[in-house]
């Protein structure tokens, strides 16, 4: 539990906006996070060898990354795929040092053979939306700085280990929602001078205007919540057909058809509030003129962001054997 902003008297106990069991704002501006677990160091992994270390992005507004880098420094040649990385956590919790994206990130390092990036980004509603994605933004270009040798770029595992032919854009829940973003952005500015061959879409949260499955029945109380969440993150947006949240709004302009990836996965899971929309996007996704390749796993019987909180289950298995071929091709 993080707290922020606390003041004195009723105004401090006075819930002025609430999203459980995530978040709690008081009308003093204190926020209460339920969902929050405590950040962990980076370092070495004794069980997989991977070894992390945090590096500074942008120091004016302290937005950081996590870097992972396989055992040996992978590859023979010392070039590796490199995987940026979005956390989740609904924009307003989450971290690239959280339990959940650190475990995960060590396993899918060692085995993948990848270097990954876990790129840090300011959290709501202390730094409304569209914060998350220009902190995203920012810190692709980051790492697409690390490119060419004229550009700039510094951080030596980046500049020693990284293959930018072979860049991959991840992320989960609200993460995943802020890859497809930034990859639609990179394809608006020439893929950034890196070859992105592939975009990894997990459980995204995204919604819309217009109802889609039960969200015009059963579901209209969970829609209605939704929308009021949205105008929390972000206050000054339109509502749920802004383009951070409906990639294929007229207001999005067709973002989603220019894409700077070859190839997307999507995946979603059963029982996951969030499923029908993900199959949302990936149908919308391949009627939207993109050119590449778009797939969809579906994993039966699990709900969201499952993988992280059993990753020695079954369905997170096979999903971890799917997302190794799509970055293996």
């Amino acid at each position: 539990m993080a707290a922020a902003g606390v003041g004195v008297g009723v105004a401090d106990t006075e819930v002025d906006f609430e999203f459980f069991p995530i978040i709690r704002q008081y009308k003093s501006g204190r926020v209460e996070r339920f969902m929050n677990p405590d950040p962990l160091s980076a370092g070495n992994d004794p069980a997989t060898g991977v070894k992390s270390k945090d590096v500074v992005v942008e120091p004016a507004i302290g937005l950081w990354a996590r870097l992972f880098l396989p055992p040996g420094g992978g590859a023979p040649h010392g070039k590796l795929p490199v995987v940026v990385y979005y956390h989740g956590g609904a924009y307003v919790v989450g971290s690239a040092a959280d339990p959940f994206t650190h475990h995960y990130l060590n396993g899918l390092v060692a085995e993948a053979g990848v270097l990954a990036v876990a790129l840090e980004y300011r959290l709501a509603p202390e730094h409304p939306l569209p914060a998350a994605y220009d902190d995203s933004w920012e810190g692709l270009r980051w790492v697409a700085s690390h490119a060419k040798p004229s550009s700039g770029g510094a951080e030596p595992w980046l500049l020693e280990h990284g293959d930018f032919s072979r860049v991959f854009l991840a992320g989960a829940s609200a993460g995943g929602t802020i890859a497809h973003v930034v990859a639609a952005l990179a394809g608006d500015h020439g893929g950034l001078g890196l070859g992105i061959k592939g975009l990894l879409v997990v459980h995204p949260y995204f919604s819309g205007a217009a109802n889609i499955g039960e969200e015009g029945t059963t579901g209209k109380a969970e829609k209605a919540k939704a929308d009021a969440f949205w105008r929390f993150l972000y206050p000054g947006s339109a509502g749920l057909d802004d383009p951070l949240s409906n990639p294929f709004s007229e207001a999005a302009t067709g973002s989603a058809s220019r894409v700077a990836a070859e190839r997307v996965l999507v995946c979603v899971a059963e029982k996951d509030p969030l499923r029908d929309r993900g199959v949302w996007y990936y149908e919308n996704l391949k009627a939207s003129g993109y050119a590449g390749e778009v797939e969809l796993l579906e994993s039966i019987g699990e709900g969201h962001v499952f993988y992280c909180i059993n990753p020695r289950c079954e369905k997170a298995q096979e999903m971890q054997q799917r997302v190794l071929g799509f970055l293996r091709r």
